[in-house]
Order: C-alpha cells, then structure tokens, then sequence
C-alpha cells in the first residue's frame, strides 16, 4: 500500500488537478493516526485512486485535442504526421504556450464560429476555484473545461440532425455546468414553436411539446421578448408552462433566442435541478455562443414532414417579394439585411422601391433605392422607432402593423409631424415595409365624418332644377331608412312631421324656398320604424350668376337628447322650487313655535335679593333651528328653578322634543324634588315618551334664603361662577346625557354663593368652534367672563358679543348674581 501513498505522477500536476478533501489539512500526529486505523487508509487509497483517474482522463482528452490539431496541419500544409508533429511543437515553442493550449487555437482558427471566442474567457473563468465551484456541479482544472467545451462543438458541427447537437451540448457542455436537460425549438414562420431537439426529458414527455401552437406564453417564448434571454431562478417562481415542468419545477430555466445575423432561428432551454443563483459573465458568454451554435444548425438543417417528404416551400424570394410590391397600391420598400464584418445585423438594404412610393423628403425614387435604411432615413431610429420595429420583425418573423403611428421626422431637417400606416413583415430572408401617411384631405375627410357621427347630423343637397338629391349615410340613418330608398324631398318633409309641427315647416319652408333665406326650424320627425325623434334643420339657398335659386343644401341633428335634457331640466327646476317652497314653510312654522316657548327676551323674575337675566339667540339660519332651551321660575316652595338644556339636532323635531322636555321639566320641579331626581325623571321622559331622542341639561334649585345651588349635569357643560376677578367652572360631577339608557342617576353639587358673585349657565352655541377643542374655547369664555360689567344684563350682552362661535347654532345664557 506504500506506493499507493506515493504523490500523483507529473502529468497529473500538468492538468493542474488537485484533490479536495473534506475537514482541511489534517496535522501530523492525527495523519499518522488515521494511515494506522485501516478505515483512513482505505479511505485516503479511495481518493489518490480517483485523483489518478481524473488525471488520466484529462490528459487522454488532451492528447485528443492534440492528435486533432495535427490533423488540421496535416490537411492545411499538406504534409506527413510526423513532419505535423514538429511543426506544431516549433509553433507551441515560439508561441510559448503549452502543447494543450496551443491546439485548442488551432482548432479553434479552424472551426471559425462564435463558440471559439468564450473559449479562452471560459478557460479562466473555470480556472479560478470560486469561479469553478459556481459554474459546475464537478470542480475541474481549465484545460478539462475547454476539453469539454472544443468537444461540444466539434459534436455539434458534425452532427447530422438538432437532435444530436442536443445530445452533445448536454453530454459535453451543459452537465459539467450543473444541468440537467436541454430542449431547442425552432421558430416557425406563423410564431409557433417546434421542437427540434432535446436530452435529458423523458420521451413521453418531449412527444407531449412537441409542438407550441402561437400566442402561447412559455418559457421558451419569454426568451424571445430580450436579446439576453430570461435567466429564471426557479421555474415554480413564474408558474409559466414548459417542457419537463412537472419533473423540474424547482430547478432554475435559461431560455435564450438562438439568433444568428440578426434573425431568430429558436430559442436553446436549459433546465437546472436546483434553483439558479446569478452566473458568472463567463458562463452567460458560453450559453449565448451555445444559442448561436443552435442557430446556425436550425438554420441550415433541412426540415421534414412526419412522413418523410420535405416541407413545401411557402415564402417568396426577393424576386417574387418585388413582384409582390409592385402589385400594392400603397408605397412598399423591400428590405434585404446587411451584415457587418462580424456577421451582425447591422442595417437593411432597400433592394426595392414600388412605383407608388413617395419619399417624404421629396427625392427621386433611383436615390432611395439601393441605399441603406439608416443611411436614407437616419431618423428612423429614434423618436418614430420605425428600425427597431424592421428589426424586431426580421429577428422574430412576428409581423408588425400599426394604425395611425406617429412619424416625427425620418430625415434630417424635414419635419413630417404626420400620421403614417406602418405593416412590417417577413418573406424568407426579406421583409417588406408598407407605409402610407394619411392625405390631409382624406383627414379632414374623416374628421368631419366622426364628428357627424358624433352630433348626429346628417348632411343634404337638392337640386331644385334636376330633382336630385344626396344625402350622406349618416342622414340616412336619422330618418330609418336604407340607403336602397330614395331621400325625401324637402316638399314633402311635411308628411314625415307630427301634425302640430306643421305651421313650424311651413314658415321654414317659405322663408328658404320663397323669400330665398336661410332657415331653420325644429319638429317631430316620425320615422317608419314607429320611433319620434326631435330634428332640428339648417338649410341655405344657392344662388346661381342670375340671382336664381337652383340649390338648397343644409343639414338635419337630431337634438332628442338635447330635448329631454331640457324637459328634465324643467322638472327638476319645478320640483326644486316645490321643495324649497316647502322647507322655508317648514323653517317658518318651525321659528314660529320656538319664538312661541322661547320668547328672545323675558320679563326678568322678581327675587329678593337676587338678579336674574337671560339671553336666547336663536341660530341664523332658519333651517339649522335647532332644540335650546332654558327656563328660570319661582317654585312654590319659594326655591328658584334654573336650567339649560340641549336637544341633538335640528329642525321642528328638535323644537317639538325640546317643548315636552322644558314642559316636563317645569311639572316635575312641582314635587319638591332636587335636580338629580329631576334629571333621572327627565331621563325617563326622554328615552321613553318623546321617541328615544336625546339631550343634554343643567338643573340647579337656588336657595335665596340661604344663598346655596344645587344643582346636577346630564353630559353638559358645568356652570361658571364668576367671583371678584376670577371665572372658573364648578367641579364636574357625574351624569349621562338624556335619553341615552332607559334608567340613569346623577350626582348632585352644592355651592355656597357670596354677595356680588355671578353664576352662568350656557349652551354649547356660545363657545364652540369647528377648528378648536372644547377647552380651547372654555379657556377664552372665561377670559371674557373675568370683566364683570356693572350689571347682569350688560355681562350677558357682553358674553354674547364677544363670543367666536362659528356653528351657526342656538345659543341660551342664564344667569344670576347675587345682591
């Protein structure tokens, strides 16, 4: 086992392979531990063994490639093997280089297609072991990986079908890189897909796709809408169908268009079994040469039929495609493609010009014809994008048409600010352009025609003298009747209008044919099919060089429309001045009953002792009458009743509501009771006798003998005492609003009041404000309520004055001072 142990033999370390072990490098001391346990050292003879076939391998490939280098030289100097061999070991001397590296140029100057240019860029991609670890499922040195590659392409170049080249693009090419299956469609003319080959799907599976009928959204067909294909992570991720998708749903996709000199033969799909992470720039090179080898096969493999027989040739030639312009009666050019040096679209040669073609630049057809696309309209490829459309078209073999596209400029310093028709479409290896800018006349032509159609007019003309008339399709159409029929003379208008219009056809009648005016009238014109409709008709006489009426022409509209607009209008100014009529009666009846409770000024109460004044300002607006209220009596029990109260919303059932609650509450006072079981009473006639409505209230029972209130809430604001210089509201004590629940209680406050204090009671219309809070506009009443004026009907003024309520609502002030 001791040779076994041996390090690998020189050609191995030429290959550049280097065995990767798991763990890292172990130390002296456990290496020594594991050759003496029989497990490691047949573990370590595993990998050496493989190592050393990996080598082998590499290098028999590599004397491969250079046995095929020698027999390139054998062929191009027309010499002997052995004088091959020195030639090429001269040439790998000077060039100084390997023997491997300099065969796979060889090979590659040899070959000439667009797959030896990634070799080298591969080569260093695969070289690097981060690089390497990314791009293949199976870590290899560079030289191996531009084995596999030269082998790819040598497979694919002689392969006789697309089925063989994909078999050699997976075996040599696409597993080292982790894939898994490759499928390659050719593009049909009509936008379909076939496939043409594929390896590694299961065969039921490639017979189930055998063919995508157009206008179906795979995979494959995403990979056409871009140059740079799609690169999908995870096929799941799109939910877009495709072969293999049931067995690779997880696996990453590339579908990229297999375009050769700037036309699109296929597309090349490459399924992964993990999903596909971001590739490095090397390998996105090495797929798109790939593609392009795809191409060129697609392109010169002959298709069949099932049976055998080659498919019939369809598409014309350019011969057959002039013929073809020739016979249009818009302009069409021919296009040819023109390739650059590197065989790339570069630009389209007008091989042909159509007798009918006009060049917007106003040239001679013998200059357009012939010259390159960009070169006679250079503006093509801008704003008009007119070149990408002819391109996209030759790529794809989709044809383009276009109504009414906007055509800026195609020639420098030539402004066209047109319309123009565009239909773009492929014939073989040509492709026809038809353009045709809308003649201004013919413009205007439809202009008019659409807006006809759109006022519903109809156009006349009758000549007096022959008898003949002519209407438009559209007039028509406002009478009923087939073009077939014949028009209807304007003498005779009269048998096809409602009877009351008569008087209104006749006047128009004279005032055209007689007084030789122009006129117009509006009547009922009753069509066959049963239909009325509203006519409105403009006509004018034509005077011939004797002064002699020979021809009337004019036009009829239907205005049904505008005549029902306006019957509805009526109806709806009636209605409106109906229902106004019946609001302001309504807030008239309502003011009258709120004046009628609420008088705006009442007689002041005469109590010893005591000033008592209030204030009622009903709202401005009758409509948004609303529920305040207040009363100040003397009960009999000689106690003074002094309360406010707030009724939700407006109008004459707020005023009702607020009448049997103030009546209410006045009978209740009678029993003697205190302002909390008035209130709790009161809740009970709220929520129960006046329609479940709801308010709120402040109840309080001044004692003049003792100069005491008591007094409750009911979700109100709590009275301000105003003593020397200073106003603050009493504490707030606990109460719901009225109505709310069907039983309620509510606390009770008393406060001792001294000579020359000052109790307000308020509704909420004085203070509140729609743009301010509740305390905000508290903090300024109570600013205004600290200057006390000489006497109680002046503070009250005063308040009412100063106060910046903007709610437009009732307002109710009650207050007290003591002498």
């Amino acid at each position: 086992m001791s040779d076994l142990r041996q390090p690998p033999e020189p050609h191995s370390a030429a290959v550049g392979e280097q065995p990767a072990l798991q763990g890292g490098e172990p130390s002296a001391g456990a290496e020594g531990r594991e050759e003496a346990s029989p497990v490691g050292r047949l573990a370590a003879t595993v990998a050496r063994l493989r190592q050393e076939v990996r080598a082998a391998q590499a290098e028999a490939d590599g004397r491969a490639l250079i046995e095929l280098a020698k027999g390139i030289l054998v062929e191009r100097l027309g010499c002997g093997p052995a004088q091959a061999s020195r030639q090429l070991a001269e040439l790998t001397a000077q060039a100084g280089v390997t023997p491997l590296e300099f065969a796979v140029e060889v090979i590659n100057q040899a070959s000439r297609d667009r797959l030896s240019e990634v070799t080298s860029a591969f080569l260093a991609a695969t070289a690097d072991p981060s690089a390497g670890r990314t791009a293949a499922a199976d870590p290899a040195d560079g030289h191996s990986s531009a084995v596999r590659l030269r082998a790819a392409e040598s497979g694919a170049l002689a392969a006789e079908d697309t089925q063989a080249v994909a078999d050699s693009l997976l075996e040599h090419a696409l597993t080292p890189l982790g894939a898994e299956a490759v499928a390659i469609w050719a593009l049909g003319a009509d936008g379909s897909l076939t496939l043409a080959g594929s390896a590694g799907f299961a065969p039921a599976e490639a017979g189930r796709w055998r063919h995508v009928p157009p206008g179906v959204t795979t995979v494959a067909r995403r990979g056409l809408t871009e140059r740079a294909g799609q690169w999908i992570r995870s096929l799941s991720e799109t939910g877009l169908p495709s072969i293999g998708q049931h067995h690779h749903s997880d696996g990453g996709r590339v579908a990229v268009p297999a375009e050769a000199g700037g036309r699109i033969h296929g597309v090349l799909e490459i399924a992964w079994p993990a999903p596909l992470e971001s590739p490095p720039a090397a390998i996105v090179r090495q797929v798109e040469a790939l593609a392009e080898l795809c191409a060129h096969t697609l392109e010169t493999s002959a298709l069949h039929h099932p049976d055998g027989a080659p498919a019939p040739r369809v598409l014309p030639d350019v011969t057959e495609l002039m013929d073809l312009a020739d016979g249009l009666h818009d302009p069409a050019l021919v296009l040819v493609p023109h390739l650059g040096p590197d065989g790339r679209l570069v630009d389209f040669r007008i091989h042909h010009v159509n007798s009918r073609f006009l060049d917007p630049a106003g040239r001679p057809r013998g200059v357009v014809s012939g010259a390159l696309l960009l070169e006679a309209y250079p503006m093509a490829a801008g704003q008009s994008e007119l070149f990408e459309r002819v391109e996209r078209v030759y790529a794809t073999g989709e044809p383009f048409r276009a109504h009414r596209m906007r055509l800026t400029a195609l020639v420098d310093d030539v402004q066209l600010a047109a319309v123009a028709d565009i239909n773009v479409s492929r014939h073989g290896g040509s492709v026809l352009l038809i353009w045709r800018i809308e003649d201004e006349t013919a413009r205007l032509a439809s202009l008019l025609q659409h807006a006809q159609r759109l006022g519903r007019i109809g156009g006349f003309e009758e000549n007096l003298l022959t008898g003949e008339i002519t209407w438009n399709g559209q007039l028509f159409h406002l009478y009923g009747k087939p073009a077939s029929e014949p028009p209807v003379p304007l003498e005779d208008l009269p048998a096809h209008a409602h009877p009351d219009d008569a008087v209104a056809i006749g006047r128009f009648l004279r005032t055209l044919l007689h007084q030789r005016r122009p006129a117009s009238t509006a009547f009922r014109l009753q069509r066959p099919d049963g239909v009325t409709r509203h006519i409105r008709v403009v006509a004018e006489p034509v005077l011939d060089s004797a002064g002699q009426l020979y021809v009337v022409r004019g036009a009829y509209q239907d205005i049904s429309a505008h005549h029902w607009t306006e019957v509805a209008l009526a109806a709806t100014r009636d209605q409106l001045a109906h229902t106004e009529q019946e609001a302001s009666e309504r807030d008239r009846l309502t003011l009258q009953l709120q004046h009628a409770i609420m008088p705006p000024a009442q007689a002041p109460l005469e109590v010893p002792g005591l000033d008592l004044a209030v204030r009622y300002r009903p709202a401005e607006t009758q409509h948004l009458v609303g529920g305040d209220w207040y009363d100040a009596v003397v009960l009999p029990s000689r106690l003074v009743l002094l309360c406010v109260g707030d009724v939700a919303g407006h109008g004459i059932e707020a005023a009702t509501s607020m009448v049997v609650l103030r009546n209410a509450l006045r009978g209740l006072a009678v029993t003697g009771a205190g302002p909390g079981q008035l209130l709790s009473w009161l809740n009970m006639v709220a929520h129960h006798l006046t329609g479940a409505v709801t308010a709120t209230a402040v109840c309080g029972l001044y004692d003049p003998e003792h100069n005491t209130l008591r007094w409750a809430r009911a979700g109100h604001l709590p009275p301000v005492l105003v003593r020397g210089s200073d106003a603050a509201p009493l504490p707030l004590v606990k109460g719901l609003l009225l109505g709310a629940v069907p039983e309620a209680t509510y606390e009770e406050h008393e406060v001792q009041l001294a000579a020359e204090d000052t109790l307000l009671m308020y509704t909420d219309g004085l203070i509140e404000r729609r743009d301010r809070s509740v305390e905000e506009s508290l903090a300024q009443f109570l600013t205004v309520a600290r200057a006390v004026p000489p006497t109680l009907d002046q503070q009250l003024d005063r308040l009412l004055t100063h106060s910046r309520s903007d709610t437009d609502d009732d307002t109710c002030i009650v207050g007290i001072r003591v002498a």
